[in-house]
C-alpha cells in the first residue's frame, strides 16, 4: 500500500482540442483535455479528471440525453463508451477513419457520427440488449466532401448534416415518405453550423465566410408521413442479395442525390425556401468564422471566429445582442448549457476554457493552462498549492486547498559556475542554497555569510537536478551519464549512487531509424524529488515513465506511465517499417493545413493555406516532479498537463476568478474600511469558507439590507448557498435568517434566476439534515411514551387480577 498510488486529477489544462459539453443539470462543463475529459463543477468549485483516456487527442465527444453516457473518439477513430456513473470504460469501437462528429437523438434511441462523407446511425448502447453496444442501423451519403456538423430535431424525427462541400443535408431518421433527404445551398464555404427551430423543420445554417441562411419549410414535423419499407417493394434476388450484404457491413443504406426524390402518390414532399440571409463580416472587412451554437429556447446564435471575438444574435431577425472578443486566437469550440444562461468558449491555441454569463456579462469560469511545456513546479509548504511554470513564460497558480503566499526577495547574482545552471534547491532546515550546473559541480550556497560558496561538490558528469532530503541531511544529484548520486551536505562526502539510465525504457522518435533501447543510451534524469519520510525518491525526464525508488537499498521499487497518447512524439518502442518510404519517413511529410488552424492565402495555385507551414508534435517528457508535504500525493509536470497521483480520491479545484490583489490581508483591509460588498465579493472569489464566515459576522446588522441590494447576481447564488449550509449549524440563527430573508426579498421572484435560486434556497434551508433530525426525535419520543403506556396498562390491568383472585380465595368456606 505505501506505493500504491492511482491517477487522481489532470491540473493545469484545460481544453486541448475537440468541442465542449455541458451537463445534463447545466451546473458542470465537459473539456477534452488531451486523450482525457475533465469535468468542471462550476457551482461546487471541484474538478475531476475522468479515470479513462484514449490511445490519442480526443477529436469530439458526445453526451446521452439523460447524462450517463458518454462517446469519446479520439483523432484515428478510436471511440469508448464511458459511463459517467461509474467512470468506467463499457465498450471499445473503432469507426477506421476520423470522425468530424457525433451527437446523440433527443429522445436517447440513437446517435450519429459523421465521417468523410457519410453519416453513420447507431442504435444507443443499453436501448436493445445486444452484444455489440455500437450497432449500425442506417449509412447516409449525399455530401460530396467531408462532414462537418450534426443537429436533431426536438422529436428525433430528422437530422441535418453540414459539409465542405457548402450544402447541408437533411435526412430522416426514419423512411418518410415525403422527406428521405434534401439538400440546402446558399453559401460560398464550408459550413460550420446548422440548427433546427424549436419543435420545426425550419432551419439556420452557418459557414466559414460569415453568412447565415434563414431556411423555411412548408411542411410541420407532425406533416412527415411513414413510406413503405424496403422489403415491401419488389426487388429482384439480385438486389435482395446485395441488400443484405450492405445491411451485413452498412446497415439501411440511404444515398441522397442532386435529384428531387421521387414523390409517393398522394403525398406531398417537403420542400424548402430561403427566408433571407445575413452577413457578419461588414463590407471590406473579413473574420474567418469557426464555431457556432445556438439555443433553440430563447432563438440565441453565437458565433465564434478567428480574431477571438464572438457574437450574439436574437433570430430569425438576427438582432446583435453582444459582440465582444475574449482573446487573440481563434475560437475552436462554443457550447450552451440546457438553460441557454451560460456559454461555453474553447481556445486551443492557448488552451483557454471560458464560461460566460451573457444576461450579467460575466464570467463564470475563466482558465487558461500553459499553451507550452511545463518546465517546473513547487507544493506550498502546507500542502494546499501547486505553483508551475512553463516554456510560455508563465506561472500559474494551482490550488489544493484555499491560500498561501510568499514575500518576495532581493534579488542576488551568484558568480562561481563556470557553465549554464540546470537547477536550483533551498535547504529544508539550514540558509543554504544548493544550484547545479553543467560544469560538472554542485554548489552550496550560504545566505546569511553573503552568499558565499560554503562547498563545492564535484560530479564525474555535467549536472542536471539537485534537490534536498526533507530534513535537510541528504542532497540528491541527477548528472547526464544517467546516475543519481548521494551527498552528505555537511562533510561534501558521497553517501551513494543509483545508476538508472537502463529504467528509462525511452520511447523512440518518429524521424529516429533507431529502436527505444538503443536511443536510451544517452538520456538521462532530468527532475528529482524526495518522498516526505525521506526513504524514496521519484525520478523522471525525457520517457513516458516516472521511476521511484528505495534508497537505501539503491534498488527500482515501481515505474508509473504517465501517458499512452500516441499523439505525442516517442512513445512507441520499436521502428514502425510501415512509416518508412524510400524517400524517409512519413511524419515528415506535411499536409495541406488550411482545413485546420493554418493560415488562409489567397496566393494564385494555393487550394490549402500556406504551403510553407509545418507540423508540430511534441515530445513525451517529465519536466518536473514533487511530492506532497503529506506524502499522499506527488505530482508530475508533463507534456500531457499537470498529473497528480494520489492516495485519497479527492477533489480539486481553482477558487472563483483569482487573481494577485485577492488576498487574506487585502479582504480584511476592506473590512477596516466598512466596505462590507467589497469584502464579501473578495472572500467569495478566495472561496475559504472561515475568511467567508468571518467576513458576513462581522457585517453590522442594520446593514445586511444594503449589502444585499449592492450584490452582483453572480454572487448571489454563491451567497444564497453559503447561508443555507451555514444555517445548519451556526448559532448566530436569527443574523442568518436576516441574511437569508434580504436576499430572498431584493430578488426579482419573477425572474428566471430568482426562481431558480429561491427554489434551490427552499430545498436546501427547509429541508436540512437538522429539520430531519427533530422529526425522528419526536417520532421516536412519541413512540417510546406509548409503548410505555401500553406497559403501565397492561402492568395495572394484571395487578387488579391478582387482586380478585385474592379476594375469591378468602371468601372460599373452610
Amino acid at each position: 500500500m505505501k506505493f500504491a498510488y492511482k491517477f487522481s486529477n489532470l491540473l493545469g489544462a484545460f481544453y486541448r482540442h475537440g468541442n465542449l459539453c455541458f451537463s445534463k443539470d447545466g451546473n458542470s462543463v465537459i473539456s477534452p483535455v488531451g486523450n482525457r475529459i475533465s469535468v468542471f463543477d462550476l457551482k461546487n468549485n471541484k474538478s475531476e479528471t475522468l479515470p479513462v483516456s484514449t490511445t490519442k487527442n480526443i477529436s469530439c465527444l458526445g453526451i446521452s440525453p439523460d447524462g450517463n453516457l458518454a462517446i469519446l473518439i479520439d483523432e484515428d477513430g478510436a471511440a469508448i463508451l464511458v459511463s459517467l456513473v461509474t467512470r468506467a470504460v463499457l465498450h471499445h469501437h473503432h469507426f477506421h477513419s476520423p470522425v468530424h462528429s457525433v451527437s446523440f437523438s433527443p429522445d436517447g434511441r440513437s446517435f450519429v457520427i459523421t465521417k468523410e462523407n457519410v453519416a453513420l446511425m447507431y442504435h444507443a448502447p443499453g436501448r436493445n440488449r445486444e452484444f455489440n453496444a455500437f450497432a449500425l442501423d442506417k449509412s447516409y451519403y449525399g455530401p460530396f466532401d467531408e462532414t462537418t456538423c450534426i443537429d436533431w430535431t426536438d422529436d428525433s424525427k430528422c437530422f441535418a448534416v453540414g459539409s465542405k462541400d457548402m450544402t447541408t443535408w437533411i435526412f430522416g431518421a426514419e423512411r418518410w415518405a415525403n422527406l428521405i433527404y434534401y439538400s440546402l445551398g446558399g453559401h460560398k464555404d464550408i459550413i460550420v453550423g446548422c440548427f433546427f427551430e424549436k419543435d420545426s423543420l425550419d432551419m439556420y445554417t452557418v459557414s466559414q465566410e460569415g453568412t447565415l441562411c434563414v431556411w423555411e419549410s412548408d411542411t410541420e414535423l407532425e406533416g412527415l408521413r411513414k413510406g413503405p419499407k424496403y422489403s415491401e417493394r419488389k426487388k429482384t434476388e439480385e438486389e435482395k442479395k446485395k441488400r443484405e450484404e450492405e445491411e451485413k457491413t452498412r446497415g439501411d443504406v440511404i444515398k441522397g442525390s442532386a435529384d428531387t426524390p421521387k414523390q409517393v402518390e398522394g403525398i406531398k414532399n417537403v420542400r424548402y425556401s430561403q427566408r433571407s440571409k445575413h452577413y457578419f463580416n461588414k463590407e471590406g472587412d473579413f473574420n474567418k468564422l469557426t464555431s457556432a451554437a445556438f439555443h433553440k429556447k430563447t432563438r440565441i446564435l453565437v458565433t465564434g471566429f478567428a480574431s477571438g471575438a464572438f457574437h450574439l444574435h436574437e433570430l430569425p431577425e438576427f438582432d446583435l445582442i453582444h459582440s465582444l472578443s475574449i482573446s487573440d486566437q481563434r475560437i475552436s469550440t462554443i457550447a450552451l448549457n440546457p438553460t441557454g444562461d451560460w456559454i461555453g468558449f474553447g481556445c486551443s491555441g492557448l488552451g483557454q476554457l471560458l464560461v460566460w454569463e451573457w444576461q450579467s456579462e460575466s464570467y463564470v469560469f475563466k482558465q487558461q493552462g500553459h499553451f507550452n511545456n511545463m518546465n517546473s513546479l513547487a507544493y506550498s509548504p502546507d500542502g494546499q498549492y501547486l505553483v508551475t511554470g512553463g516554456d510560455d513564460g508563465k506561472v500559474s497558480l494551482l490550488p489544493l486547498g484555499f491560500l498561501w503566499n510568499t514575500n518576495s526577495g532581493l534579488c542576488f547574482v551568484l558568480s562561481g559556475h563556470e557553465g549554464p545552471v540546470s537547477n536550483l534547491c533551498f535547504s529544508p532546515v539550514q540558509s543554504v542554497l544548493a544550484s547545479v550546473s553543467w560544469d560538472k559541480t554542485v554548489r552550496l550556497w550560504d545566505m546569511l555569510d553573503s552568499w558565499q560558496t560554503k562547498e563545492t561538490l564535484r560530479l564525474t558528469s555535467d549536472g542536471l537536478a539537485v534537490t534536498y532530503r526533507p530534513d535537510g541531511q541528504e542532497l540528491a544529484v541527477a548528472s547526464l551519464d544517467g546516475e543519481i548520486t548521494f551527498w552528505n551536505p555537511q562533510t561534501g562526502g558521497q553517501t551513494g549512487s543509483i545508476a538508472g539510465r537502463h529504467d528509462l525504457q525511452m520511447g523512440r522518435k518518429e524521424t529516429e531509424k533507431i529502436t527505444a533501447k538503443q536511443s536510451a543510451k544517452g538520456k538521462s534524469f532530468t527532475c528529482l524529488c524526495y518522498s516526505a519520510d525521506g526513504e524514496s525518491i521519484l525520478a523522471g525526464g525525457q520517457s513516458k515513465f516516472v521511476c521511484i525508488y528505495n534508497i537505501k537499498e539503491h534498488v527500482l521499487m515501481k515505474k508509473f506511465e504517465i501517458s499512452c497518447n500516441l499523439s505525442l512524439d516517442a512513445m512507441e518502442e520499436f521502428l514502425d517499417r510501415r512509416k518508412m518510404t524510400e524517400f524517409g519517413s512519413l511524419s515528415l511529410v506535411d499536409e495541406g493545413t488550411g482545413d485546420g488552424d493554418g493560415v488562409a492565402l489567397s496566393l494564385p495555385g494555393v487550394k490549402r493555406g500556406d504551403m510553407s507551414s509545418r507540423r508540430f508534435k511534441p515530445e513525451i517528457r517529465v519536466s518536473s516532479l514533487c511530492f506532497s508535504p503529506t506524502g499522499r500525493s506527488w505530482a508530475a509536470a508533463s507534456t500531457e498537463g499537470l498529473l497528480i497521483y494520489s492516495l485519497d480520491a479527492s477533489l480539486v479545484f481553482d477558487p472563483y476568478d483569482l487573481d494577485m490583489d485577492v488576498t487574506p490581508a487585502s479582504i480584511r483591509q476592506q473590512m477596516k474600511k466598512k466596505e462590507w460588498a467589497s469584502a464579501i465579493l473578495l472572500s467569495f472569489r478566495l472561496n475559504e469558507m472561515p475568511l467567508i464566515r468571518e467576513v458576513l459576522e462581522a457585517v453590522p446588522y442594520n446593514q445586511i439590507t444594503v449589502v444585499c441590494s449592492s450584490l452582483p447576481d453572480v454572487y448571489v447564488d454563491k451567497l444564497l448557498n453559503f447561508v443555507a449550509s451555514t444555517l445548519e449549524k451556526s448559532n448566530h440563527l436569527q443574523f442568518y435568517l436576516s441574511w437569508a430573508q434580504c436576499l430572498l426579498t431584493y430578488m426579482d421572484k419573477s425572474s428566471r434566476t430568482g426562481q431558480h435560486l429561491y427554489v434551490k434556497f427552499k430545498s436546501n434551508f427547509c429541508f436540512l439534515p437538522s429539520c430531519d433530525w427533530n422529526i425522528y426525535n419526536i417520532r421516536y419520543a412519541a413512540a417510546l411514551s406509548k409503548q410505555r403506556g401500553m406497559k403501565r396498562t397492561a402492568a395495572e390491568s394484571l395487578s387488579d387480577e391478582e387482586d380478585e383472585e385474592e379476594e375469591e380465595v378468602h371468601l372460599q368456606p373452610c
